[in-house]
């Protein structure tokens, strides 16, 4: 049976660990396998990992080659129509949410030809690095995530996100990470865009994690704010007769994590109505993979959530954030 866990996760702390030599799972022939983005074939406890939003060809997973350019600090995605030269600036209105980084499309285009301008569709990007480096130089774990709002239902975008290096996992003992989350908010039979911050926790116990289940975590203190940075949460909160953003909540369960460190499982939210009665708001995945080891452990990944936007009638609003957590 599933076990939905609720807040505290926080205060658990970090339970020290014994042997790193060992994988998720106590016996080889036990591997889990889990339902995750494409991407990396054969993924290994050693081996780096990046994984990409699914084209399902209503307009996820279109987002491609999603790069950076430090020098430049900018971000560039193929695939998206009307986002001008593929290159994205950091955003002069929103330029940060908590660590993560902004970017947007140019919004006007010219005719290669005769110079006439063309309006583009407004895209938004979020991009979060680890604050821990490979030997190389690079960010051990990224994510990025691109969303429109120019359509009526949801538009074409996509998520990635990737670990650089391998990780060692405990054989016993428990870890506990924490730190920021961030995301756009876009909607079905509704244009425009959203932003949304918060803090996250993620808890994992390595010594019962036979079958993979020893995962929980939750989303904390969600902000939403309009395109321009402005704190719009209490529109949503008056919609649902609450005073606070529901929680997002991992169901723990068996099957979300294998020995290559990648997880992925479902991740809900609850609240009361005005009557006291509990009611189920959001509903999703998370996704997540594993880097480094004892101390520099750290977790990186996103999550897809959508529900009915109490706001309006007949309209849905899809929630992807990204995070990355340390020990």
């Amino acid at each position: 049976m599933k076990r939905f866990i609720g807040i505290g996760l926080i205060a658990l702390g970090v339970v020290a660990c014994g042997n790193e030599t060992n994988p998720l799972t106590s016996d080889p022939t036990d591997e889990v396998e889990l339902e995750l983005p494409p991407g990396t074939e054969g993924a290994t406890a050693r081996s780096a990992v990046q994984r990409y939003e699914e084209q399902d060809g209503n307009g996820n997973g279109y987002a491609q080659s999603i790069t950076y350019d430090p020098d430049a600090n900018t971000f560039h995605v193929d695939n998206l129509a009307f986002d001008a030269d593929n290159v994205y600036q950091q955003d002069d209105v929103v330029s940060t949410l908590g660590p993560f980084r902004v970017y947007e499309n140019l919004a006007v285009y010219q005719d290669s030809v005769t110079g006439v301008p063309i309006n583009q569709f407004p895209h938004k990007a979020i991009f979060g690095q680890s604050r821990n480096l490979t030997s190389d130089g690079d960010p051990i774990t990224e994510f990025a995530i691109v969303r429109t709002g120019a359509y009526v239902d949801y538009g074409f975008g996509g998520f990635m996100y990737q670990r650089r290096q391998g990780v060692t996992l405990p054989a016993s003992g428990q870890a506990v990470f924490a730190g920021d989350y961030a995301g756009l908010r876009d909607f079905g039979a509704r244009g425009g865009l959203e932003y949304v911050t918060g803090d996250m926790a993620m808890a994992i116990d390595f010594e019962d994690f036979n079958d993979g289940d020893g995962v929980r975590g939750q989303v904390t203190n969600r902000r939403i704010l309009d395109i321009n940075g402005n704190d719009i949460t209490a529109s949503v909160t008056t919609a649902l007769g609450v005073t606070a953003l529901p929680t997002l909540v991992f169901t723990v369960g068996p099957g979300v994590g294998n020995s290559a460190g990648e997880m992925t499982g479902e991740i809900t939210s609850n609240y009361y109505n005005p009557d006291g009665a509990l009611e189920g708001f959001e509903s999703g995945n998370y996704y997540a993979v594993l880097s480094g080891e004892g101390a520099d452990m750290e977790v990186a990944g996103v999550i897809v959530v959508t529900a009915d936007d109490k706001r309006w009638d007949g309209v849905t609003v899809r929630e992807t954030g990204g995070f990355i957590l340390y020990r």
